[in-house]
Parts: structure tokens; C-alpha cells; sequence
């Protein structure tokens, strides 16, 4: 990436994180999860749009589920025909979107995420995903370390099952000062102010 394929800094100081949602849910609980992982791939459809709308920046941080060839456009066809086609359909990334992908839990273990992100003028991240309880939680504990001010819309996160769900988010909530109303909520224009 360089600098000049960056334009402006994000409006806000903030960026819109989609973690590990281009997925298959080809794991153990993966199917149980398919319920709320729709319903949070339709609330952060929404955000999605009102970032696009409002300029700030949509960063796709995704687990390369061990394909360490992997990139953007081999993961996305990996979970083509899958049970989760209904989300990569809904949330297919564009273009102009960054894409990050990750080895591990947190979006910013071995990533350019760190990189990315003061490039892009970020200070305030909406994290935005699956599962609360894995990925999102260390993404958000390692944003916090970095001092990042923290979104963690309720409704635009999914686990195995919603106390594990409401477990995560309470932890970031106390812990790591995020914000938690969901997108339904609290409107994206109000955050950024």
C-alpha cells in the first residue's frame, strides 16, 4: 500500500473493521452460529452504507483459515456455495475496501493492520463481526493496548450462542471503555462527532 492510494484521512478518525465474515462457518458450532450471524451480517449492511455515505474507511480483517497462499479473492471464493453465501452476498467487499488478512485471533497479530490504520488517519474503530467471544474480543483488546477509541455495535457482532455474546461485549464495555449500543442505536454521524 502506499500513500497515494490513500486520498484523505477518515472522516471521524474512524474506520469500519468486518472480521472473519467472509466465512463458511466450517467449524465446530459453525452452523448453530448461521441464525445470528445473519442477522448481524444485516445490521452491518446498514453500517456499512453509512460509512460508504459518510467517507470512513471499511477495513475487512479475515482469518485465512490456514491457506497460508491466501489472499483477498482466494478466501472469497473459498466459501462460495456455502452455508454462509447469504453473508459473503451481503457483505462481498469492494474494490476500493481494504482487506487484512490475519492469522490468528486478533486483527492485529502479525498483520499490516497497525500499518494501516494511522495511514488511513484512524484513531476510533467500530469493530464488527464474528465470533464476539474469539476474534472481535482480542481485536478489541489489542486496539485498546494501542489507545483506539472503541464501537462494538451489539447488534452487528455474533458467537456460538448470546451469552457468550453478551459475556464479550460486557468485557469491552468495562474493561476496555467500548461503546456497545447497537447500530440500531446510535447512528454512525453521531459517533464520529
Amino acid at each position: 500500500m502506499t500513500d497515494a492510494e490513500i486520498n484523505k484521512k477518515a472522516p471521524g478518525e474512524a474506520a469500519l473493521l468486518i472480521i472473519d465474515m467472509m466465512t463458511d462457518l466450517d467449524f465446530p458450532g459453525g452452523k448453530e452460529m448461521l441464525p445470528g450471524v445473519r442477522s448481524a451480517a444485516h445490521a452491518i449492511a446498514g453500517l456499512i452504507t453509512d460509512c460508504r455515505d459518510a467517507g470512513v474507511p471499511i477495513v475487512y480483517v479475515n482469518d485465512n483459515y490456514g491457506q497460508w497462499h491466501s489472499e483477498r479473492s482466494r478466501l472469497i471464493e473459498r466459501v462460495e456455495g456455502t452455508r454462509a453465501q447469504e453473508v459473503v452476498d451481503l457483505l462481498r467487499p469492494r474494490d476500493d475496501d481494504f482487506f487484512v488478512v490475519k492469522p490468528q485471533f486478533s486483527g492485529f497479530y502479525a498483520t499490516n493492520l497497525p500499518v494501516l490504520l494511522p495511514k488511513l488517519g484512524a484513531r476510533r474503530l467500530i469493530l464488527t463481526g464474528i465470533s464476539t467471544d474469539i476474534c472481535v474480543l482480542f481485536t478489541a483488546a489489542d486496539a485498546h493496548m494501542r489507545e483506539y477509541d472503541l464501537w462494538v455495535p451489539a447488534d452487528c457482532v455474533a458467537s456460538q450462542d448470546e451469552q457468550r455474546t453478551r459475556w464479550a461485549l460486557d468485557i469491552m464495555a468495562n474493561s476496555m471503555n467500548a461503546e456497545t449500543k447497537r447500530a440500531a442505536d446510535l447512528k454512525l454521524r453521531d459517533w464520529i462527532r
